[in-house]
């Protein structure tokens, strides 16, 4: 792991380092906005993010009711700062964040991410699904 790397909860000071992060992993087909990425982030009952410096690096975040649920999302890191522990780290964070304030977490994920998140701790539950909409 870099030494570099710190984690606040802090939002970056521009959202186009956000930006650059959900299209350096291919996340954005929907064409998403600074704004809009800001609104996610703020909007979400927890998110925390990695910096080198000043430069944000990585990013994870959970939407929650609070009390039940926490629906782990988003939690990406950018490709030359990957396999360095940096992901694995954001998720101790928001498990740790969710745990005490006893919220379940819960996260969807592709296939090819079962055994890294069964790693973390996380079993396999159930079979989720999705409704297309027009955007």
């Amino acid at each position: 792991m870099r030494e570099s790397i710190h984690y606040s909860i802090e939002s970056p000071e521009s959202f186009d380092q956000l930006l650059t992060l959900y299209e350096s992993l291919g996340w954005n087909s929907l064409n998403l906005s600074q704004h809009e990425l800001e609104r996610i982030c703020k909007q979400s009952w927890y998110a925390i993010y990695a910096y080198d410096q000043q430069r944000l690096v990585g990013m994870g975040r959970v939407i929650s009711d609070g009390v039940i649920t926490g629906i782990i999302c988003g939690v990406g890191v950018l490709p030359d700062y990957q396999s360095q522990g940096i992901g694995t780290e954001l998720m101790k964070r928001i498990v740790e964040h969710c745990e005490k304030n006893k919220v379940i977490p819960q996260l969807m994920c592709t296939e090819g991410l079962e055994t890294y998140y069964a790693k973390l701790g996380f079993e396999k539950f159930t079979i989720g699904m999705t409704k297309r909409i027009n955007r």
